[in-house]
């Protein structure tokens, strides 16, 4: 059941599943929390308490926010522990990976630990040799900088076929479901809003987290040439000893829905030590 946090007269939605301790779920942009729809019953039925979100402006999240950056994400992921009762782990993927940073480093009584997938944590210059040497990488920047600056819905399908090489067997339905979403008045334009936001904000948080952080790539993430070395950038400003790097292979921008079994796995280590410890 859809559940709904108030926040300066906006709405988060969110629903919880589960007994246990606290995991947060955060989805990115253009999307919803129906993103975590393999990994949200997979952490319930292991004994968590999992709160899956629709971060502001997306999916049954209310319109007409103020700002929709990283540490205004944040700001709302860390009211949805509190309203829950934390501590909590948050999950949090490409754009949510950068607010759990920013969670992380202001909410450290709250928030005990951070995975981030494929998360654009770090302040991103333009890459003109990973252009011209990575094809899916150039494909990928060409579609993305459509939907930023044009508003193009099929330039964002077509980012989406890149950005999951390799479809779940629900995929057309769910693209169908982002589809009609998107059409919705001002839900683009949300999109578009938080494609044009910097990760430096986050970027300048990560010397100041100080749990745990595990960092899950794909290999195969047409956001980045190397998307490896963009995880070491991460775990690299990071506090000495904080941050751990996982690459899944054959993965790309969206590891929960490509590969659920591999993130799961890689997840429940790190929310036994993280929470248990808590």
């Amino acid at each position: 059941m859809t559940e709904y946090l108030n926040i300066a007269g906006n709405t988060i939605a969110y629903d919880v599943t589960g007994q246990g301790p606290l995991v947060v779920l955060a989805h990115g942009i253009g999307d919803s929390r129906h993103s975590y729809r393999f990994l949200a019953p997979a952490l319930a039925a292991r004994g968590y308490r999992v709160a899956n979100v629709d971060i502001r402006g997306c999916g049954d999240s209310s319109l007409g926010w103020n700002g929709y950056s990283r540490t205004d994400i944040a700001g709302d992921l860390v009211a949805v522990v509190r309203h829950l009762g934390g501590p909590a782990v948050i999950i949090g993927q490409s754009i949510s990976g950068g607010a759990a940073t920013i969670a992380a480093a202001t909410a450290p009584d709250v928030i005990t630990g951070v995975i981030e997938l494929a998360p654009f944590t770090r302040a991103q210059s333009l890459d003109l040799a990973g252009l011209l040497r990575v094809k899916h990488f150039r494909a990928g920047y060409t579609q993305l900088a459509k939907v930023m600056f044009g508003g193009s819905l099929e330039s964002w399908k077509r980012y989406l076929d890149l950005a999951v090489p390799a479809k779940p067997a629900d995929w057309d339905a769910e693209l169908a479901r982002i589809e009609a979403k998107l059409r919705e008045p001002g839900r683009m334009k949300v999109l578009q809003a938080m494609c044009k936001t910097s990760p430096a904000d986050a970027g300048a948080q990560l010397a100041n987290v100080t749990c745990p952080v595990l960092v899950v790539m794909g290999s195969a993430d047409p956001d980045w040439a190397d998307p490896r070395a963009e995880g070491e950038k991460v775990i690299a400003d990071l506090p000495r000893g904080r941050g751990d790097l996982a690459v899944i292979e054959g993965a790309g921008h969206y590891p929960h829905v490509q590969t659920p079994d591999e993130v799961l796995a890689l997840a429940l280590p790190f929310l036994a030590e993280t929470l248990t410890r808590a």
